[in-house]
């Protein structure tokens, strides 16, 4: 048994040894790897979003296929106050009526699509501010920064991201729902 414990002590330094690598370029031990990837996100605004009360959901198709397991944040321009956006994340607070009834936006996504949704119980009460002439921001966030950002704030999630007005696609879609 002695023998036994000596042997696997002897084995457990040679493989220590043997795994430490040879000296790097830059004099550290091992051998220097690949540059890490660059986390990248991608924004997408789209304007004149029309729903209607006989179609109630818009899809827009990604120009490529997101990276399975990315995260997808949508917004939509609330209003603008002092010529800076309001932007609410969806799925928005629900919107009741003084009449009566409610409407709340949402959406469901793919790696290759998403669908933008606003829903109540009679599309017909909604006024033409909920319904014509919407503008939504899609952004992708990168699995690995998702936990780590409060999306809550769009200006947040894209100073995160390295992201500002210069890196938005624009997509003027006109979709007549």
């Amino acid at each position: 048994m002695k023998k036994a414990i000596q042997l696997l002590g002897m084995f457990s330094i040679v493989l220590f040894v043997s795994c430490s690598g040879s000296d790097g370029f830059d004099g550290r031990d091992g051998v220097d790897g690949l540059d890490g990837e660059v986390i990248v996100g991608e924004t997408y605004e789209i304007d004149n979003i029309d729903f209607s009360a006989s179609s109630n959901v818009v899809r827009f198709t990604f120009p490529q296929e997101i990276v399975n397991g990315d995260a997808v944040l949508v917004y939509r321009l609330e209003e603008i106050v002092d010529d800076l956006d309001v932007w609410e994340p969806l799925p928005t607070a629900t919107i009741f009526f003084d009449g009566g009834g409610y409407l709340q936006y949402r959406f469901n996504y793919t790696i290759g699509d998403v669908d933008i949704i606003v829903e109540s119980d009679d599309l017909t009460l909604a006024d033409d501010e909920f319904m014509l002439n919407q503008i939504f921001r899609i952004i992708v966030v990168p699995s690995d920064l998702i936990s780590s950002i409060d999306t809550s704030d769009i200006n947040f999630v894209m100073a995160e991201l390295g992201l500002d007005k210069n890196n938005i696609q624009t997509i003027d879609t006109n979709i007549q729902n």
